[in-house]
């Protein structure tokens, strides 16, 4: 039975996932693997099912929210829409105003989290190690991959929504940058503005049904190649870094109805290379700044934790 701090603490994290999704190439999954709630969350979405529906039926609608961790799921989603609607437009805001800062911020939190996560669970066989070379490569890939031009019709959609709220729980990769590789965010945001509702149905079901497929492969393989998992994982985040990379050149982008933009393609540049193209302040003083605040804060909550852990098994 847990206490009311956890619920709070739960509460907190699915409104940083929500924060985190208004961010081109941060999502979700990344803020749920970093937290420490990735695996609960896999399997919660995973036992979402027609079981689930069978233990209503049978044993009442206690046992059913029993079933699907219904506590940890609404908390969670409570958590997400409250920051979407609140957190997300400071976040807006920070992305138009301080964008240099907010990248360096994000930067830190992922490099800091891989230290953490690596040394948790430091690869041990050469496998593991190729698995993490592996997750950097595809991400990376992801990253600087050309968009394509697809037309938005229901099939495709279908597929697009699929594929999208999968990677969405994968750890640094953004099923909004994903859409716009298919190029079809803009057709989503159009549904959205002009309540295009079959559209949006259509996508819906693509990715409900993809995300109850693949959070039952992501299950099973947590649970019977954890370390693997894992290590591919922390690669996914290593290689989102180029796309979160604070000073860039943007060679093309999207911006959609809401406001909120997403880089196409860009180039990485250093500061002073970042001050010389466009005459901006690179900010590097700040930048270093809030890197090591969102590298501290990850490193600094391990290490309250392991104070934590240590005082509890030493009363007990």
């Amino acid at each position: 039975m847990h206490n009311p701090g956890h619920y709070l603490l739960l509460f907190l994290k699915g409104a940083a996932m929500g924060a985190a999704d208004v961010v081109p190439g941060i999502s979700g999954g990344t803020i749920a693997f970093i937290s420490g709630i990735y695996v609960e969350l896999i399997d919660t979405i995973k036992s979402v099912n027609l079981r689930a529906l069978k233990v209503l039926h049978a044993e009442g609608f206690a046992a059913a929210w029993a079933y699907i961790n219904g506590k940890f799921l609404v908390t969670l989603l409570a958590g997400i829409l409250t920051s979407l609607f609140s957190l997300a437009k400071v976040m807006q805001y920070l992305l138009v105003a301080h964008p240099l800062p907010l990248w360096s911020f994000f930067t830190g939190l992922i490099v800091g989290s891989v230290i953490y996560l690596m040394r948790q669970h430091p690869p041990q066989r050469m496998a593991e190690k190729w698995l993490f070379l592996l997750g950097v490569v595809i991400a990376y890939g992801i990253s600087i991959a050309p968009s394509v031009t697809l037309q938005g019709d229901h099939l495709t959609m279908f597929i697009a929504g699929s594929i999208a709220l999968c990677a969405m729980i994968l750890p640094g990769i953004s099923g909004s940058f994903i859409l716009v590789l298919l190029g079809l965010y803009p057709v989503f945001i159009g549904a959205i503005v002009n309540f295009q509702l079959d559209i949006l149905a259509v996508f819906a079901l693509g990715g409900l049904m993809g995300l109850m497929a693949f959070s039952r492969l992501l299950s099973w393989l947590l649970e019977h190649y954890q370390a693997a998992v894992i290590a591919t994982m922390c690669g996914f985040l290593v290689g989102s870094l180029n796309i979160i990379w604070p000073w860039k050149q943007v060679i093309e982008s999207v911006t959609s109805q809401s406001g909120k933009t997403l880089i196409l393609a860009s180039q990485n540049l250093l500061p002073h290379q970042f001050a010389q193209l466009g005459g901006q302040d690179p900010q590097t003083v700040l930048c270093v700044m809030t890197f090591l605040l969102g590298l501290m804060l990850v490193l600094g909550l391990e290490y309250i934790g392991q104070k934590y852990t240590t005082k509890i098994v030493q009363a007990s």
